[in-house]
């Protein structure tokens, strides 16, 4: 089951989907209007709506075939709430994150945190974000091959906790065996094959393929 899940962010910021098959389209909040507006289906809109005029508001209530309707005050983001339905439907669906970055920065780090939380942590390598030139996914501690994508120029080893014992290999720069105190970003290395390898004992990485514009 792969699902897709529209974030509000501008749709000049998304990936090029075309070779990419969904079973589930969800939008949260405007998300749901800009999946109408590519003529997909949209099978759940999550949200208070308030980023929607009445017009607009009516039209997704009309399209989705199901409305999970939130409170504008409340403690979860309406991508929180969307992303904690899905799996409790599909616990075992690859979730892909559109229209997440870009835009306002508190928005993006939500969305960059999301499976760092407690409750998606069993899903973290369920969960994908991408735009026009990143792709996003986590990991927790393990051994791990990561497969070059097609256009991607730059890798980067996102260290979103302390982590310990990093390794990595088959790529441009190597590390062996480092522990990493705080939180950090080991930016623009790059493949040197297909594929490169890497591994850790403790924390959350995220790993992220990139371009230029």
């Amino acid at each position: 089951m792969n699902v897709l899940l529209v974030a509000g962010g501008s749709m000049n910021q998304w990936p090029d989907l075309c070779n990419r098959k969904f079973d589930y389209y969800v939008g949260i909040d405007y998300g749901g209007l800009s999946i109408i507006k590519k003529g997909w289906r949209l099978d759940l809109a999550v949200g208070d709506f308030d980023s929607l005029s009445q017009q607009e508001r009516e039209e997704v209530y009309h399209q989705a075939k199901e409305i999970k309707q939130a409170k504008a005050e409340k403690d979860d983001t309406d991508t929180q709430l969307a992303l904690s339905f899905v799996l409790e439907k599909f616990p075992a669906a690859k979730v892909t994150i559109v229209g997440g970055t870009g835009g306002r920065l508190d928005h993006f780090l939500s969305n960059l945190w999301l499976p760092m939380e407690p409750r998606f942590q069993p899903f973290i390598r369920q969960i994908q974000l991408l735009d026009q030139q990143n792709s996003i996914q986590y990991y927790l501690p393990g051994e791990y091959t990561v497969e070059k994508e097609l256009e991607m120029t730059y890798l980067a080893y996102c260290c979103l906790t302390p982590v310990k014992s990093l390794t990595l290999a088959e790529s441009k720069y190597t590390l062996d065996h480092i522990d990493v105190l705080v939180p950090t970003s080991y930016a623009s290395n790059e493949f040197v094959g297909d594929s490169a390898a890497f591994s850790f004992e403790t924390g959350i990485i995220a790993v992220i393929q990139s371009r230029d514009k």
